[in-house]
């Protein structure tokens, strides 16, 4: 049978999600607990390969096996083989052609931005530290150009291989969830290598002045990646959830 986790992990100590020689990933450890539950060599399938140091909460993979175990067992019997800040929440059946990235409707990601002076030292692996005061106004304004079909090579990376940089964003916001964190959430059929911490680096950029808002759709149309903001640091990015 074919089964599909719900997965969570801080990824702080991991280089990503997807297996690497010499380095230590999300996908390593997780396939050491399936083999070791099941007693032969497990492979997982992600939905999405996180980069080093990115955390997620609705990460999801799919893995074969011929089991007897309840699925609501599962998650718990896993976690008991688990590092403390790799966690499953949910395991559940599904059918043999089932493929996790390419059956996803839509994807939501989180970036967060801690704005003050100093930073708050808990929330050191998990947000963006910015000193000078952001300009959220802009910054909203800014995004309201991002939803929609786009070619969006301009917020790709180098090393991409994806076959096109057209993607449809749903939705996106810019708020402030507390006094010093500004929180950019943004829903979309799939994203580019890097897509999400080009957005949140540019919106960064036009938040302190370095672009404007009217920036934001010539970056767009251009297809430049050299026109928008810096790749924002991946701690600050969590992949909130994955739809089916």
């Amino acid at each position: 049978m074919k089964i599909l986790l719900t997965i969570a992990y801080d990824g702080t100590n991991y280089f990503g999600w997807q297996m690497q020689d010499n380095f230590v990933t999300v996908q390593e450890e997780i396939e050491k607990a399936l083999s070791k539950l099941f007693n032969k060599a497990i492979e997982i399938r992600g939905a999405s390969r996180t980069d080093r140091g990115v955390h997620a909460l609705g990460q999801r993979g799919t893995f074969s096996v011929d089991t007897t175990i309840p699925m609501p067992n599962l998650p718990h019997a896993l976690n008991n083989m688990l590092p403390r800040d790799i966690r499953i929440h949910k395991a559940q059946v599904v059918s043999q052609d089932f493929h996790p990235q390419y059956n996803a409707k839509n994807k939501t990601y989180r970036y967060k931005i801690y704005n003050a002076q100093f930073l708050d030292p808990v929330q050191n692996n998990y947000v963006w530290h910015i000193r000078s005061q952001l300009d959220l106004d802009k910054m909203q304004r800014a995004a309201q150009f991002i939803p929609g079909e786009h070619d969006f090579a301009a917020f790709c990376a180098t090393g991409s291989s994806a076959k096109t940089t057209v993607r449809t964003v749903y939705d996106i916001s810019v708020k402030k969830d507390f006094d010093n964190i500004i929180s950019i959430e943004i829903n979309g059929n799939g994203f580019l290598y890097n897509m999400v911490r080009i957005i949140a680096g540019t919106l960064v950029y036009i938040g302190n002045g370095k672009l404007t808002v009217a920036d934001m759709p010539v970056i767009i149309q251009s297809k430049d990646r050299t026109l928008g903001g810096i790749t924002a640091p991946p701690q600050g990015l969590t992949l909130v959830e994955i739809k089916y």
